[in-house]
């Protein structure tokens, strides 16, 4: 696949993935407009096709949102599991990391991020999307239940309340201070200092000191 693109203009699509050059083009209509500020034409219209061409893939706008939300979920997946690398070598140092990634996500894929979370699919209804995104929960839920089994056994909260609080922390700064589009508001801090801070604050909260 290629394609040529000059000064800020669509994308001039000439062979090869046509699949992958519209959700390219819609990653760059998500950055320029928002993930509702585009139409399907639009989209084909960037990626330098006919507006029937999408046709041959998406049945229409929100498949291809769906499809650039599954990539995001599937690359945001991959990036929480390296970075918690299965609690390696200490668990509380790679629950740090963990948060570190959620944040560098939002920062370095602010398309991807809005179509995730704030283009309005359904996930219940489309298995394979709802799946990807499990699978990321699914990483941090393994950290905090590694993090659970180091507290006393009388004084651990159920696995999934504490992954569900450790999420809204971490998507809720991300999604203020940490993202990487212009919808960031200012902070008199670094994200991750904040984060850290929120994390250290809950997990004492539940009886769990620093190492």
């Amino acid at each position: 696949m290629t394609w040529g693109r000059h000064g800020h203009g669509p994308r001039g699509y000439h062979h090869g993935n046509l699949k992958e050059a519209l959700v390219r083009a819609a990653l760059d209509l998500i950055a320029k407009k928002g993930p509702a500020g585009f139409t399907f034409a639009e989209a084909a219209r960037w990626a330098g096709v006919s507006p029937a061409a999408p046709y041959r893939h998406f049945r229409d706008r929100d498949a291809l949102l769906a499809s650039v939300a599954l990539q995001g979920f599937e690359r945001f997946a991959a990036m929480l599991a390296t970075a918690w690398n299965g609690g390696k070598p200490d668990p509380r140092r790679a629950f740090e990391e963990l948060g570190k990634a959620y944040l560098a996500f939002a920062r370095t894929e602010p398309a991807y991020y809005s179509a995730m979370f704030e283009a309005g699919i359904p996930l219940h209804s489309n298995p394979e999307l709802l799946a990807a995104s499990e699978r990321a929960f699914a990483v941090l839920r393994s950290a905090c239940e590694t993090l659970i089994t180091a507290m006393p056994a009388r004084e651990r909260p159920p696995v999934l309340m504490m992954a569900l609080h450790i999420w809204a922390m971490s998507h809720g700064i991300a999604s203020l201070f940490g993202r990487g589009d212009s919808a960031r508001r200012a902070l008199p801090m670094p994200p991750e200092e904040l984060l850290e801070a929120a994390l250290l604050i809950y997990l004492r909260g539940l009886g769990s000191s620093p190492a």
